[in-house]
C-alpha cells in the first residue's frame, strides 16, 4: 500500500477507524496502469513486449507472432480505456458470459 500512496493512487487515514481511501479519482486509473503496475507487462508473450521484449530464435519466420501482437495491441487498448470508474459500474460476469452454451453443465465436453 505505500507503493500505492506513492504513487497517489491511495491516501491514508490514520486512527482507530482508519485505513486507505482512493487517492485519485476512479476515472483517473485505469486498469492498464493497475497492471502495468503489478505484473510489470499486458504483452502474452517477451517477443512483443515493448518493456520486456525477449528476441525469439524463431521471429524471422514466426506466423503465431502476429496474432499474438494483435492481441498485446487489442488488450493494452482495452485495459487503457477501462478506468476503475468504468469497472465498478460495469455488469458481473457469469458462466454464460465465460462459457458456450454447449459447454455450459458439462454438456458438450
Amino acid at each position: 500500500m505505500i507503493d500505492l500512496r506513492e504513487r497517489g493512487w491511495v491516501k491514508s487515514i490514520s486512527g482507530r477507524e482508519g485505513g486507505f481511501i482512493l487517492g485519485k479519482h476512479p476515472s483517473q486509473i485505469t486498469m492498464g496502469d493497475v497492471v502495468r503496475h503489478f505484473d510489470s507487462i499486458l504483452a502474452p508473450i517477451d517477443c512483443v513486449s515493448e518493456t520486456h521484449y525477449r528476441a525469439c530464435t524463431q521471429e524471422g519466420v514466426c506466423k503465431f507472432r502476429r496474432v499474438l501482437l494483435d492481441i498485446r495491441n487489442y488488450t493494452t487498448a482495452r485495459m487503457d480505456e477501462a478506468t476503475l470508474e468504468k469497472v465498478a459500474a460495469g455488469p458481473i460476469v457469469t458462466m454464460k458470459d465465460v462459457f458456450r452454451d454447449s459447454f455450459i453443465d458439462g454438456s458438450g465436453i
